[in-house]
């Protein structure tokens, strides 16, 4: 007999993206690339008022996590939101606030 697992896929991928959204910074930071196509980090250390490591973290755990990507342009890494797995996050919530 097969067991069926209790915690599926999709499961583990709403939590990781509910774990990245879960800052105040990393909202802040996804609206603010949402409203633009893409995002220095030097840029956006300039309108938050923190430092610079932190906001690193912050935007290691969104790259992490898939909700945004960066592209080295030496001496600048360029933020964008990455839309194909926005678009998943936003359809696994809305099934999960549908329940």
């Amino acid at each position: 007999m097969e067991v069926k697992p209790i915690i599926d896929n999709k499961q583990k991928q709403l939590a990781r993206y509910a774990k990245a959204l879960s800052h105040p910074v990393r909202i802040f930071v996804l609206q603010t690339l949402s409203q633009q196509s893409c995002c220095y980090s030097g840029d956006l250390t300039e309108i938050l008022p923190i430092a610079k490591s932190t906001l690193s973290q912050h935007l290691k755990e969104l790259k992490d996590a898939g909700l945004i990507q960066g592209e080295t342009e030496a001496p600048r890494i360029k933020y964008c939101i990455n839309k194909e797995n926005w678009k998943e996050a936003k359809e696994l919530l809305e099934t999960f606030f549908a329940q």
